[in-house]
């Protein structure tokens, strides 16, 4: 059960990952100390931990579901 990256002219924006906030400081277009920068990484890791139990979930009980999420995240090619 793996995720895949979306090719760069696929990908959409996803706020459950990446906050306007967390996508500036990871970027470095924000101008904030290195701790905040730290905090929006460590938050983006937290919410890619809960989609994998998120994808566990759609598996058991809404592969449809699933299969909608592999098909904007993961390249079929």
């Amino acid at each position: 059960m793996s995720m895949c990256m979306a090719p760069e002219n696929q990908r959409m924006s996803v706020t459950a990952i990446l906050t306007e906030t967390d996508r500036k400081r990871i970027t470095g277009e924000a101008d904030v100390p290195d701790d905040k920068r730290y905090q929006s990484v460590s938050r983006v890791r937290n919410r890619i931990q809960q989609i994998e139990q998120d994808v566990t979930t759609l598996e058991k009980h809404r592969p449809d579901l699933l299969e909608e999420l592999r098909e904007v995240v993961c390249d079929e090619e």
